[in-house]
């Protein structure tokens, strides 16, 4: 029941994180003719910051502190110590994880890259770097990727086992009795309690501000007087932190996929039970157009069909070895295979097939267990599932009633019928998180900083579209490039308008035309 503003998982291409069109978009261009190739852009130098805060002379062993490289493959990597508590930095510290691919060029400096999350590893996201970048921002730059803090490599903390997880992920999401009911709230309650007793201390540091003073650190170790960073879905609010907090530090910063700051979590995952609801419509459009579709009808009976299909696993679910897919499973499972339609729908659709046609429930069970990384032993490979709730719940904690969950569920079923009601009952995880944090930032303006560029996808499951436009207007500086596709985040993922645009950005500076909509 990982439902509460849910991330996305898996390989390069998925960023982590996980609509309606809202103002005027203003000019729009095609791909073709939009700007020129970035491999014609020379790159520039990045401009030195004419002014920047003095590091505090308790954090100045960490700043000054020698590190090692060693080679790891085609990447070379180090540990950079922190402080756990940046208001007492005498105290423990963490250890991060840092990879550094090489420019293939002459380096104009570092690009620091994370793919979301939370929970997501920005250290293997680095190593992945011909698949994240182009080619000509390779050969300008050094890809930088740092674990967060308790995250992947960084001292991860762990608090939950694998059959915990697998607890969470299956229960019945959309309880329809008092009994189901009843057993998720104990699911809900038993992930804050758990963390709280069993938990590495790094719990209680994981918020997201302590994360971008960590990048601080690790920028100015690799050397670098500007910060330049491409994040992706949750790493949009990692960035826009840092440029909260360092503001005369920013360097060229990308924004693609944006996780706002100024909403709380009942907030966020209403507008993504809306971009998710969306997505799936558009599934159920592509499918009832396909030869190989179990579904007949028109798209709006497809999604229906969809729905019933699942719903009927609740009373009989299908039994896969010593597992059962049941409703939450296969909800889940249809909702983390809505981010990139190129991939995602034709292995949806097939794995949909199966459990129609044949009550073959193995192949959608095998697409969820690659999304949120499952072994085929049972084993979860990584601790993103323990960090995702660790850093979500430091970030935006909840304090919603079980009456209101009640209320909230039967509100959005009605605007977001297939995942409205299971993304409301998530909000509980969240509830009377253990644990006391700094306060976290939800306010962004970054007065001062250079100019950033934030990207948005129009119809983006995972992070509505009016979330980067919320973002691009509340900055002091910053231009907003919007993507029309049905994709989770916009660059290298098929449009040559936004990477020749973000390109451009990276190597020299130059900032789309205002109102640039790609096609």
């Amino acid at each position: 029941m990982r439902w509460s503003v849910t991330r996305t998982g898996g390989g390069v291409s998925g960023h982590y994180g996980r609509l309606l069109l809202t103002g005027v978009m203003g000019l729009v261009l095609s791909a073709c003719g939009a700007l020129s190739s970035s491999a014609d852009v020379a790159p520039k130098p990045i401009p030195v910051p004419s002014a920047t805060r003095a590091v505090a002379p308790s954090l100045e062993a960490f700043y000054g502190q020698q590190v090692t490289w060693r080679n790891c493959g085609d990447a070379e990597c180090t540990t950079v110590k922190v402080p756990m508590d940046y208001v007492r930095p005498d105290g423990k510290t963490i250890d991060l994880a840092v990879t550094r691919v090489r420019s293939t060029g002459t380096a104009i400096g570092s690009l620091f890259v994370n793919p979301g999350g939370p929970g997501g590893s920005a250290v293997d996201y680095a190593k992945a770097a011909s698949q994240i970048v182009s080619p000509s921002v390779l050969d300008a730059y050094d890809i930088v990727g740092v674990d967060p803090r308790g995250v992947a490599k960084s001292d991860p903390m762990r608090c939950l086992t694998d059959a915990q997880i697998d607890e969470l992920v299956e229960v019945d999401a959309t309880p329809d009795s008092a009994s189901e009911e009843a057993r998720v709230v104990s699911i809900s309650e038993l992930v804050g309690r758990t963390c709280g007793e069993t938990a590495d201390p790094v719990i209680g540091f994981m918020g997201t501000v302590n994360a971008a003073r960590d990048l601080d650190i690790v920028r100015a170790l690799v050397g670098d007087s500007s910060f330049n960073y491409l994040g992706k879905s949750y790493g949009t609010y990692l960035g826009a932190v840092y440029a909260e907090l360092f503001p005369g530090r920013v360097g060229r910063m990308v924004l693609d996929g944006v996780l706002p700051a100024d909403m709380d979590l009942a907030e966020l995952t209403r507008g993504q039970a809306s971009g998710f609801e969306e997505a799936f419509a558009d599934f159920a459009r592509d499918c009832s157009e396909q030869e190989d579709c179990p579904f007949q009808g028109t798209p709006d009976e497809v999604a229906q069909q969809i729905r019933d299909a699942l719903t009927a696993l609740d009373a009989d679910p299908i039994e896969v070895g010593e597992r059962s897919l049941n409703e939450g499973l296969a909800t889940y499972a249809v909702l983390t295979y809505l981010y990139f339609p190129p991939n995602d729908y034709p292995q949806l659709r097939a794995a949909l097939a199966a459990m129609v046609n044949d009550r073959d429930g193995a192949q959608l069970l095998d697409l969820l267990d690659g999304r949120i990384n499952r072994g085929p032993d049972g084993r979860y490979l990584d601790n993103s599932t323990d960090a995702f709730y660790a850093v979500t719940c430091a970030d935006r904690g909840s304090d919603v009633s079980l009456e209101q969950v009640r209320d909230l569920a039967k509100e959005w079923s009605a605007e977001s019928p297939t995942f409205g009601p299971a993304l409301a009952w998530g909000l509980l995880i969240c509830n009377d998180w253990p644990v006391s944090q700094d306060p976290p930032i939800t306010s962004v303006t970054a007065s001062g900083s250079a100019p950033i560029l934030v990207v948005s996808t129009i119809h983006d499951p995972a992070t509505p579209y009016q979330w980067g436009e919320r973002l691009a207007g509340q900055l002091d500086n910053a231009v907003l490039l919007s993507w029309d596709g049905y994709n989770h985040t916009a660059y290298l993922e098929g449009s040559d308008c936004v990477t020749d645009a973000v390109d451009a950005y990276l190597l020299a500076g130059t900032l789309p035309k205002a109102g640039l909509v790609c096609e």
